[in-house]
């Protein structure tokens, strides 16, 4: 599977971003094969697991320009690198506590020339400054997450949706979120036709949300 999976999904996407998204695996291949950093059995999908699953959130929020946004526990660099693609005049900080891969995720951003886009090796509890989202990609489950990302959402929304958390999540999320009253679950395969995505989901969890 290549990139004309993203490409029917996302029309309006310039020659640039075309190409930046194209050159995703030979980048990711180059590099898998020196730290492992995407599930082998994941790389021949990439476009579908990894690319298109990040992309998910820009069906639920498009970012303005000149907004911060911070992808925790960024792994190999999703969501934040597609994202980064797809909204070129948006900053985005990937941040994740092991080493080698946000050697990777810089690695990748020099390739593809991202000027919107940086890596930073640390615990997001230890990252100065506030950001308008937080995105990641179930790396922990709410509360855990909420807890480590306290303090880090911006109070002034530049956006119609209140500035918070958006995050992919797979599975029955019943008891996970039954403390969050404020959050919102889109089903994926709303969007995406693909099996993949039955049981994916963004959650959506506004800054300071209420819990019982």
């Amino acid at each position: 599977m290549n990139a004309e999976i993203i490409f029917k999904y996302f029309t309006t996407l310039t020659p640039e971003q075309k190409l930046q998204f194209e050159q995703l695996e030979a980048f990711y291949q180059d590099w898998n094969q020196k730290i492992n950093v995407v599930s082998r059995k994941d790389i021949d999908e990439l476009y579908l697991r990894h690319v298109l699953h990040s992309l998910g959130i820009a069906k639920i929020q498009t970012f303005n320009e000149g907004a911060a946004i911070l992808d925790v526990g960024t792994g190999g660099g999703f969501p934040g690198i597609p994202l980064a693609i797809l909204f070129p005049e948006t900053n985005f900080t990937m941040v994740d506590a092991i080493g080698k891969k946000i050697k990777v995720v810089h690695e990748v951003i020099e390739g593809l020339q991202l000027q919107n886009a940086r890596a930073i090796h640390t615990r997001v509890e230890d990252l100065p400054g506030k950001f308008d989202f937080i995105i990641s990609r179930a790396v922990a489950a709410m509360p855990t997450f909420v807890h480590w990302t306290k303090g880090k959402v911006k109070k002034d929304n530049a956006h119609a949706r209140k500035n918070g958390i958006l995050y992919l999540k797979g599975g029955n999320l019943t008891e996970e979120l039954a403390n969050y009253r404020t959050a919102q679950i889109f089903e994926l395969q709303d969007y995406f036709e693909e099996p993949f995505f039955e049981t994916k989901k963004v959650v959506y969890l506004p800054q300071k949300a209420r819990t019982y």
